[in-house]
């Protein structure tokens, strides 16, 4: 069951990942965003989950066979079919984009069960079809071999790293336009808090920027006189 709790997962809907890396870097983490990958889908909304994750190891000849699939216990298409509705689907591929994690098939039953998103340091085949799905999805770059041609699946739901950032099951997973952070799992409420009452300041600021105001002293906000001015703009936008 999720400990996401529903007010936390609405106020980061609406959160841009800028916002949460401002937030983290206050509290010393300068190490969550996810590098190096971008997302596929035409969403126009926040992917926002609690990590689930799958970790790869360098394929092995001799094991990585066709053969495989027989095993209903197999990693990969473990965690496809178990992973939990509301959750973001994270893989560690090493950053290596030389064959898939996935592909469009896998990323659909993701899909069909619910699950809020899908993430890999890696790259998907079919990519333009996933594009076409609806579920969030970011990858590296789109990539036609077959995951067993360089991607042994070892592991689900264990701490993991994704384009360089560490991930623990359970943490929360946020992507956007600009790409996806990773929000330790004690830490989403408070940072949800924070980032959405920043959200409002930062809306303000670019009004008051698009109307030619300077930004000496507005962002960020070290001038007393610019507390006075949000505080009734807020007023007068019911903010």
């Amino acid at each position: 069951m999720s400990s996401l709790k529903p007010d936390t997962r609405e106020k980061l809907m609406g959160i841009s990942t800028a916002t949460l890396a401002t937030c983290l870097f206050k509290r010393g983490l300068r190490n969550q965003f996810i590098q190096g990958v971008q997302r596929l889908s035409k969403a126009t909304k926040n992917m926002v989950g609690e990590a689930y994750t799958l970790r790869y190891i360098p394929a092995r000849e001799d094991l990585n066979t066709m053969e495989v699939f027989k095993d209903r216990s197999h990693p990969q298409r473990k965690g496809i079919n178990e992973c939990p509705a509301g959750a973001v689907f994270v893989i560690d591929s090493r950053k290596d984009a030389r064959a898939a994690s996935a592909g469009g098939i896998l990323v659909g039953r993701l899909m069909a069960r619910g699950v809020a998103g899908v993430v890999t340091d890696g790259g998907f085949r079919d990519s333009a079809e996933i594009a076409e799905l609806g579920i969030p999805a970011y990858h590296q770059r789109p990539s036609a071999p077959t995951n067993l041609t360089l991607h042994h699946a070892i592991d689900i739901n264990v701490p993991i790293a994704c384009g360089d950032a560490p991930v623990f099951p359970g943490d929360v997973i946020v992507g956007d336009g600009d790409g996806v952070i990773v929000l330790p799992a004690h830490l989403a409420d408070e940072l949800a808090a924070e980032a959405f009452e920043m959200t409002i300041f930062e809306d303000f600021a670019t009004e008051e920027v698009r109307g030619g105001r300077s930004i000496m002293g507005l962002y960020p906000n070290t001038d007393p006189q610019t507390t006075v001015d949000f505080q009734a703009w807020r007023k007068k936008n019911g903010r």
